[in-house]
This record gives C-alpha cells, structure tokens and sequence, in this order.
C-alpha cells in the first residue's frame, strides 16, 4: 500500500491496532464460550472483555515482544496478559495460532469486500446514467480497431453495466465463500475445544464455521476471492482501454473531465491526456499480479505449513486497497466523461458510407444474387473508397451488375442510420430491466 493509490476506509481495515482488535474480539468470544461450556470461569470470561474490550493495544509493545518470541500470536497475547492480569490465563485454551490469524484475515476480506461492493455500485450508479443519457448517441462500432456498423454510445456504457453486474455478483459469492471461521486447535481435529466454541465465535464474528478446517482454512478459498479481484480489474481495465481509445486525437470521442488549473505535459501545454484511464490499467495489472500467488497459496503441506502467510500479508491489503481505489477513479471518470457526438457522427460519416456495407450483402441476396456474387460486388465498390475514390452510395448506383439487382431507392434504403438502432430498447431492457 502506498497514499497516494489508498483511501483511508480501506486502510483502516488493514491497520495493526484493527488486527489486534479482531484477534482480541476472537479470543475474548472464544473465552464467552468456553465460559459457558464450564471449561474456564465465567468471571474469568467477564473480566478479560472488562479489561481489554476499550484497549488501545500498544504496537510498539508488541512489536518489541516478537522480536524476542519470534512469534506474533504469541507477542499479542503476552502483551494482552499485560492488559488483563491473571485472568489471562484462560485465554487462547485449546486454539493454535492458525484459528485467530485465519479468522481474522477472513473477517478483514470479509469487510474489506462490503467496501468493494459499494465502490461497485457507484460504478454501475454512474454507468446506468450515462448510459440512458447517451442511450440513442449514433456513434461507431470497432472490430479490430477498425470500423464495423453503427451502434450508440449508451450501448457501450450498456455493455460495461452488463459486466460489472456480473462482477458485483462474483463478488458477493467470493464474499460468502472466504467468510468462514476454524477455531478447531491443533490439526483441526477439536481436539483440545469444543466445536460448540467455533459456532460461538463464527456467529459473533459474522462468519459460517469451516467444515474442515486441518490446522487452517483451505486457501482454495481465499485464492477464488483474489481471482475475482482479478477479474474485476481485468473489467476496469477493459472499460479504462476503451476510453483511452476514444480520447485519441483522431477519434476524439469522449475525453477524461479536464479541471481548471490541470497541467497534461510538463513540456507541452496544449496536452490533455487520458491519465485516470491509463492509470487505471495500471492499477488493474498489480490487481491481477496478486493472482497467481493466490492460487499458489492452496497447495500446503500436509495439515499446514506457513509458506501461504508472508504472500497473504502483503496481498490482502495490496489487493483490496488498489481494486478500492480503481473502482472509485472509475466511477469518477464516468461521471464527469466528456461525450463529443458531433465528433461520433463525424466519425460515422468518414467511411462513406462503407458501414452499410452488409445491409447491401444482404439485400442483394434476397434480390436473388448468390452470397459469393454479392459479396464480390459490394467489395468492389467498397475498396475504392477505402483509397479516397469516390462515394460508397454513388459507386454501387453507378455499377451496372448491382442495378440488375437493385433500384437507386433500394439503395438508398440500406443507407438507413436507424435500422441499426431499432433493438436499443431490447438490449436496455435485458440489461437494465427498463428501456
């Protein structure tokens, strides 16, 4: 994590004295229920949440103690016992360590997911206004970076709602499946605890009990959750890319909000560049970098082993703080995108006329001409105006072979900017459950 990619929210979730808080709020309920089971006294239980439930743990302290314990869990609970006296001594009966660090690291993505979903919801908030807005904008469809037929610029939005939609859904189910608790002991076998306590602590700590746990959660788990913020930075990324492309120069049409006082070169002052996207598909790389050790992370030895912790402690944060922060810029930049449609239909209209090109295909197949024989025909007046050599329209009107097929009025009617926009209102539907 680094200020200036990190907002405070998202931090907090991340920061040592949160941690302590979270691993204190699993052995103090883990206490509550051994209380309860008669294994250590109620008072015992009373006394330990008295005395630490307000602390403000000492970092520094603990710190101190691990560099002597070699041992974190052990440094947090010594220093608790500093906290709480000799009470402390029921605390963390029949837990290893593995029960509060994976708890917790699950409670931490857990809520660090509640913030990604919001952040996904101004994105889709801003795409949907946008979309609607610009819902019959005429601009120009790419295949190959080249242009293909029309299409409107609420259908790109429309597009990009569509999958972020569906990343809200991955995330939501990545959320549930990592939200587990293991307060199992040693190997995971309950043998020193009861597993009544585990129920105890999931349900305080908003968590389901893990089923089997070994000695640690499962990372198949916890590798499905960074995938999926993988997935969503690929998203951003690819809605990023596509305005980048069309605030080229030559293209022009949309551009990132440029505010008074913004400088776009340090050399040359006319420049206004597309920064938020491009460091938008930056952010989304170190996204998906994180990726490929989670998924490493699933294969342990054995009940357990810890190669998978000094990945997670630089993951988990990294990770979530970057996607937070890429998912705000970006409904930022929707919000305040710049849309030229002089410029689209501009763009529309710098082919000829050659967009229509398959409406013509078709036509002259349902006049009777085979598909080959069309296709011929049509590419032959389409390629001299690729060469800037005459007008796409008037070249087939001129061609003696397409008017044994065609009237000029047929021709005209395939020229129809329109036709290619009559199911908008379906697409809208499907996508936004309103036209």
């Amino acid at each position: 994590m680094i200020p200036r990619y990190t907002r405070p929210e998202m931090a907090s979730i991340w920061e040592p004295q949160t941690r302590f808080k979270i691993w204190f709020e699993i052995e103090a309920h883990a206490a509550d229920a051994l209380a309860e089971l008669g294994t250590i006294p109620k008072d015992a239980a009373r006394t330990i949440w008295a005395k630490a439930k307000d602390a403000t743990f000492d970092v520094a302290r603990i710190d101190e103690i691990e560099r002597e314990t070699k041992h974190d869990v052990i440094a947090f609970l010594t220093h608790l016992a500093e906290i709480v006296g000799p009470e402390a001594r029921f605390v963390h009966q029949g837990m290893t360590s593995s029960d509060v660090l994976d708890t917790c690291l699950n409670v931490q993505l857990t809520r660090a997911a509640d913030l990604l979903l919001a952040d996904l919801d101004k994105v889709l908030a801003a795409l949907k206004k946008r979309a609607f807005e610009h819902k019959m904008t005429p601009t120009i469809g790419r295949s190959h970076g080249i242009h293909a037929e029309p299409v409107t610029f609420g259908l790109k939005l429309a597009y990009a709602y569509a999958e972020f939609t569906r990343a809200r859904e991955r995330l939501v189910a990545a959320r549930k499946e990592v939200a587990t608790c293991a307060i199992s002991g040693a190997v995971g076998t309950f043998a020193q605890i009861d597993p009544r306590v585990e129920e105890h602590v999931a349900k305080a700590m908003g968590l389901t009990p893990e089923p089997v746990s070994t000695q640690v959660i499962p990372r198949d788990r916890h590798a499905m959750f960074f995938a999926t913020l993988g997935v969503i930075a690929s998203s951003v990324e690819r809605l990023a890319t596509e305005v980048r492309h069309l605030q080229r120069t030559e293209v022009l049409e949309a551009e990132e909000f440029f505010s008074e006082g913004q400088k776009g070169s340090s050399a040359m002052p006319h420049k206004r560049n597309p920064v938020l996207s491009e460091n938008l598909t930056g952010l989304a790389r170190m996204v998906r970098a994180y990726v490929t050790p989670a998924m490493e992370n699933v294969v342990l030895w054995h009940e357990r082993d810890i190669s998978h912790s000094s990945v997670e402690r630089m993951i988990g944060p990294d990770a979530t703080v970057t996607l937070d922060f890429a998912l705000v810029r970006l409904a930022g930049l929707i919000e305040k995108l710049l849309v030229y449609p002089a410029n689209m239909e501009k763009n529309l209209d710098k082919l000829g006329g050659l967009v229509h090109s398959q409406r013509l295909l078709i036509a002259l197949t349902q006049k009777g001409a085979s598909r080959e024989d069309s296709y011929k025909l049509v590419q032959r007046n389409a390629m001299p105006v690729w060469r800037g050599e005459g007008d796409f329209r008037t070249l087939l009107k001129a061609d003696a072979d397409v008017k044994k097929y065609l009237t000029d009025a047929e021709i005209d009617e395939q020229f129809d900017l329109g036709y290619h926009l009559k199911h908008v209102d379906t697409i809208f539907k499907r996508v936004f459950g309103e036209g």
